[in-house]
């Protein structure tokens, strides 16, 4: 299985699976067990015609990965994303409807921001963990979405307290890039080049440099670095880089179907649920952007 996404690239018992090096050497699939027959003699009929009429095994029987096993793990993973998150973005104003006061919605934002700082924490940690572990773990997957949910929540509700309306266009919008990525990946036109995957890798250096470069003037300065007109085309870059970390996700999905084992269905998810969380940010980042300097 080729190297594309940085969390599948170094997954070596992914690309040296046995199910992977069969197909990429045109070798049969796993044998199956055959009764043992004398040398000279040669098997009934009903048997040899017993064993041609039996179905072929699919990818379930073998313990490869099927396409509804890869859909499987990234709805469940995303649906807690999207959970948790609507739970802490709506939370703030659902207590101020509960008391009638303001200080009902003050006290769901305190909340949101804990829930933000345990978000950012707990999502850096088992981002890492996830990454790097060799063998995909549903539960830290899932735990992961729960932290994702928690960050992604607790920042929405902190600038729906001051943009009325965002986290809604947030997600609007990253479900709008998101299905255009998708739908022109279904028709043959996104695919992945090794120039564009270089020039990928790069560009993600450079804006990882940047972002510790932007927190150091964030904290000795005073100043974000990612405002105005510099932080509007830093987002949409940023934007475009997550489009194409995308296609890369779908090509490893693609790749993974049918080669790998049926656990690597949460790998798949994980690195699709890092994305999408990485691009509704910046989204998100250059919609406040963008109603700031209204």
């Amino acid at each position: 299985m080729a190297r594309h996404n940085v969390i599948f690239g170094r997954d070596k018992e992914l690309q040296q699976s046995p199910f992977a090096q069969q197909a990429a050497y045109g070798q049969a699939g796993p044998q199956t067990w055959q009764p043992y027959q004398a040398p000279g003699t040669q098997a009934p009929q009903d048997d040899l015609e017993s064993i041609y009429a039996r179905p072929a095994a699919t990818g379930h029987d073998t313990g490869r990965m099927t396409m509804k096993d890869a859909l499987n793990a990234i709805t469940a993973t995303l649906g807690v994303v999207m959970v948790v998150g609507a739970f802490f973005t709506l939370l703030p104003p659902a207590l101020g409807i509960i008391t009638g006061t303001e200080a009902g919605a003050q006290i769901g934002l305190g909340i949101s921001g804990i829930a933000l700082a345990i978000g950012l924490i707990g999502g850096l940690v088992l981002g890492l963990v996830n990454a790097f572990k060799k063998q995909p773990s549903p539960v830290l997957v899932l735990l992961y979405a729960v932290f994702e949910g928690m960050l992604l929540g607790g920042l929405s509700s902190m600038l729906e307290f001051q943009y009325p309306g965002i986290a809604l266009q947030a997600v609007l919008a990253t479900l709008a890039v998101a299905g255009t990525v998708l739908v022109f990946f279904r028709l043959g036109v996104l695919r992945t080049s090794p120039r564009l995957t270089k020039i990928f890798m790069i560009a993600m250096v450079a804006y990882m440099i940047f972002g510790v470069v932007n927190i150091g003037f964030m904290i000795f300065a005073g100043y974000s670095l990612r405002s105005g007109l510099v932080g509007m085309v830093i987002g949409a870059i940023a934007v475009c880089m997550a489009s194409y970390s995308l296609v890369m996700d779908f090509e490893d999905v693609q790749r993974a179907v049918g080669n790998v084992q049926r656990r690597y269905a949460w790998r798949c998810a994980f690195g699709i649920a890092a994305t999408l969380v990485w691009m509704y940010l910046e989204i998100l980042r250059l919609i406040a952007i963008l109603r700031g300097s209204d």
